[in-house]
């Protein structure tokens, strides 16, 4: 193969099968030096797994692999480390009660005599570095209590801290907030100025035409193209995506508003620091109805649905379904009361990564007699109901329901969970960030679905960091500040400037 030394990184043929399943096929990738190269795929394509293979998680089965010209066998991560590669992985390996400084040199540690750890040394090492790249973060703060976003910053840091030329983020924008994601893509820009190499693994169109100079596009395992980012449309780049064309404005037609289904009254709550989180808040969710809350992360959304599902105790105020109150219950109440909830975050309240497939799609009704005799499950009845609801969420790989859900990628996780939720046939479907992690061709089919079961009279609570989801798919959008909603808000009435003033804590008569 021509290499070239322009290129941080070549991989050409890369091939990898898990078991009878082939993950990649001959796939192949360059990224210039000093460039940002967008990764582009629907869940499932395997854009991780390339990553994972040259960071050395994972071995090719056959295929090359060039840094900088040179041909390379990269066996494990430290190998990598070793030749300047680093990886900010979706879902963070952070110690939580460790501090920022502890994180970054954890396994790289600085010592003076007799193998002492020279703290001193080490932060302002991170300091030094904290500086040159604007990666504003406090050396001496407890992981636990900052912020997704500082913690992102605390990855790259460790990153940079080992030396990393070539810099693999995966799905860096997930759990960021907007304002985050403008700093991220402004930190991003800082390090190629400085000469580094970044490889970003995403599904949005919007921040790859902000942040990315070129993209990979992968199609179920298969390359499909490397484009300049400024030469297409993100119309043209979700077509050659998903592999067909793909609405990115959601088609509705007017609701039909019916009979108050769910109510939250003068609702007062603690956050985990015994702190106000919830403030008085109040809000009605009718029948056939999407009621958005937009507000930027931290406002009291978390609280909200854990006081709404019996996960945190109400201090005061009144939680009720079709008039009957429901707080301070049980969770299993709150399920027995026809309330369905896609959570935020998968891992923690969405699934249970050391079960199948198919044992996840019935966690919530796997006592009822469809799935239980005598107390003994019906192993055939849940595999039927799995294909079934694998099938209409086009959950990938193909036949995946006896594996063990944690080796499914996080989009293919969320469409489990979705669809479980949903197939529940609840009054009241609760969803938290439903689209994280989706590419834009399930995410369009999300909104569909939301959609059509708002059309067939279901009451639906939206909550999502993401204003376009709101303002797309919302009938009614409450601004969320402080613990409260001050306004709500019609959908012909709301803009971007106005909930972006309602969220910021400004009010529409300024």
């Amino acid at each position: 193969m021509e290499s070239s030394k322009d290129y941080a990184v070549q991989m050409r043929d890369i091939t990898i099968h898990f078991g009878s399943h082939c993950a990649l096929n001959k796939v192949k990738l360059d990224v210039k030096k000093g460039s940002v190269h967008a990764i582009l795929g629907e869940n499932g394509a395997g854009k991780t797994t390339l990553m994972n293979i040259l960071y050395g998680l994972y071995q090719k089965d056959s295929g090359e692999i060039y840094l900088n010209g040179q041909k390379q066998e990269i066996k494990n991560p430290s190998a990598a480390i070793a030749k300047g590669i680093g990886m900010v992985h979706q879902h963070f390996m952070l110690v939580e009660n460790f501090t920022v400084t502890q994180n970054i040199i954890l396994g790289s540690e600085t010592v003076k005599g007799f193998g002492i750890l020279d703290m001193q040394r080490a932060k302002k090492e991170v300091e030094d570095i904290v500086e040159k790249y604007g990666l504003q973060v406090d050396p001496d703060a407890v992981i636990s209590d900052i912020s997704v976003g500082m913690q992102q910053r605390v990855e790259i840091l460790k990153a940079l801290y080992r030396g990393a030329e070539i810099l693999i983020l995966d799905e860096p924008t997930a759990v960021l907030t907007p304002q985050e994601i403008d700093e991220l893509i402004h930190i991003m820009k800082k390090l190629i100025s400085d000469g580094k190499t970044i490889i970003i693994i995403t599904h949005k169109l919007k921040e790859i035409k902000k942040s990315a100079d070129y993209c990979t596009i992968i199609r179920r395992g298969e390359y499909i193209d490397t484009v300049a980012v400024h030469d297409v449309s993100q119309e043209e780049l979700a077509a050659m995506m998903v592999g067909r064309k793909v609405r990115l404005e959601v088609e509705k037609s007017p609701a039909k508003f019916g009979d108050v289904v769910f109510e939250v009254s003068k609702v007062c709550a603690k956050d985990d620091r015994g702190v106000g989180a919830l403030n008085n808040l109040s809000f009605k969710v009718r029948k056939g109805e999407i009621f958005g809350i937009a507000g930027v992360d931290g406002n009291g959304q978390k609280e909200l649905v854990e006081v709404i599902t019996n996960l945190r105790r109400v201090e005061s105020g009144t939680i009720k379904i079709h008039g009957k109150e429901i707080q301070n219950t049980t969770t299993r109440n709150t399920m027995d009361s026809k309330i369905s909830t896609i959570h935020e975050d998968r891992h923690r309240r969405g699934i249970i990564p050391d079960f199948t497939v198919a044992d996840n799609v019935v966690l919530d009704n796997f006592r009822s007699s469809a799935f239980s005799k005598h107390g003994i499950l019906d192993q055939k009845a849940i595999g039927e109901a799995a294909e079934v609801l694998l099938k209409e969420y086009d959950v990938r790989p193909d036949g995946c329901k006896d594996l063990l859900i944690r080796g499914l990628s996080g989009g293919n996780q969320q469409k489990v969970i979705i669809g479980r939720e949903i197939s529940n046939n609840p009054d009241l479907l609760i969803a938290v960030q439903p689209t994280r992690g989706l590419d834009v061709g399930a995410i369009e089919y999300v909104h569909k679905t939301l959609i059509r079961e708002r059309d067939k009279g279901k009451a639906i609570l939206l909550i999502s960091l993401e204003l376009d989801e709101i303002l797309g798919v919302a009938d009614s959008i409450g601004v969320i500040y402080d613990g409260s909603i001050n306004v709500v808000l019609d959908r012909s009435e709301a803009n971007e400037k106005n909930i972006g003033l309602l969220m910021a804590g400004g009010t529409l008569h300024e």
